[in-house]
């Protein structure tokens, strides 16, 4: 199977004919070729223009094969996200195992994933500036429920650094790379709860959080670990281009290809689904108590297509300054 991730930035009309989904683009009035793509080869619809109509049997399709629906807002964040509901024969037993879980092993499965994101951006400070400005070495000293903070401990020393910038801060209204991360983790995020919802968990009951009004909490607990990867591809960027350019499709392309191309993983290439796939259906055999450890890879390698800007990076930004290692 095929995992495209399609977004539409442009005035369009959506239909299915013939198990294709149809895109017919508005511009200027005139309706240009039709662009089709099969249905079963789409994991994740971006929405990404307020001029976009489609109908209701596109979305009965995408979610019988298995893909999401996501509609984005003006700042690039998800506006909506609509996720299959019926993919695994045991579906009912995991969501109630879910709303059973104790709050001990939810503390513990927390532990493990503040671990893993912690160690990844660790090794990918490493792998861009030669060292890990001792956050691996942070990764091994988080307790349950990380009740030290090290997660926010280790992003205050991460983010100025990844990027080379003292002055940077995640999350700020500045029109910098928190856009490129925005969009990123946006589709990050639609691909982690596909997994979740096609191994039989409910995205939104979380381990950690726990926000009334967010209903994928359990997919922004899963997506922790793998943020990095779109880190990666926005320092790639920014080395060669204006953070502050708006995000054409050029950019995007480049943002997304973090989630659809292959990575090195147990000495085999695998694609970023067939890996979140993996880790998300231990969570769920941890959950019904079949396993301990929920099954995160390290940061993952990318396979020769994802190489080309790793020359740049390299020559961007200045070495770590020596007290930020600890």
């Amino acid at each position: 199977m095929i995992d495209r991730i399609i977004e539409i930035a442009n005035p369009a009309r959506l239909s299915i004919r013939d198990a294709q989904l149809v895109i017919e683009r508005t511009q200027q009035e005139q309706l240009s070729l039709p662009f089709t793509t099969p249905v079963s080869e789409i994991a994740v619809l971006l929405l990404a223009h307020p001029q976009i109509t489609l109908s209701q049997a596109v979305l009965s399709r995408i979610a019988e094969a298995g893909g999401s629906v996501v509609t984005i807002d003006g700042k690039f964040l998800p506006a909506s996200m609509q996720l299959p509901v019926q993919a695994h024969f045991l579906q009912t037993e995991r969501f109630a195992k879910q709303m059973q879980l104790s709050l001990p092993n939810r503390k513990r499965f927390w532990q493990q994933i503040v671990r893993a994101k912690i160690r990844a951006q660790g090794e990918l400070l490493k792998e861009l500036y030669g060292s890990d400005a001792g956050l691996i070495a942070m990764s091994a000293r988080v307790r349950s429920d990380d009740v030290g903070n090290l997660e926010a401990q280790a992003a205050r020393r991460y983010w100025p650094l990844v990027f080379g910038n003292q002055k940077f801060r995640r999350g700020s209204e500045e029109p910098n790379q928190n856009r490129h991360l925005d969009y990123g983790y946006t589709v990050l995020r639609a691909a982690v709860a596909r997994g979740l919802c096609a191994v039989g968990l409910h995205p939104s009951i979380g381990l950690r959080h726990k926000n009334r009004y967010d209903a994928f909490c359990l997919a922004a607990d899963v997506m922790e670990p793998f943020r990095p990867l779109i880190d990666r591809r926005v320092v790639q960027w920014i080395g060669d281009h204006d953070p502050t350019a708006p995000l054409d499709p050029t950019t995007k392309n480049w943002i997304i290809s973090a989630t659809t191309a292959r990575y090195l993983c147990e000495r085999e290439q695998r694609s970023l689904f067939d890996i979140v796939l993996r880790t998300a259906n231990s969570l769920a055999q941890c959950i019904t108590g079949e396993a301990r450890e929920i099954e995160i890879p390290s940061l993952l390698e990318p396979c020769a297509e994802m190489l080309p800007l790793k020359r740049e990076v390299r020559s961007v930004n200045a070495k770590i300054p020596e007290r930020a290692i600890g």
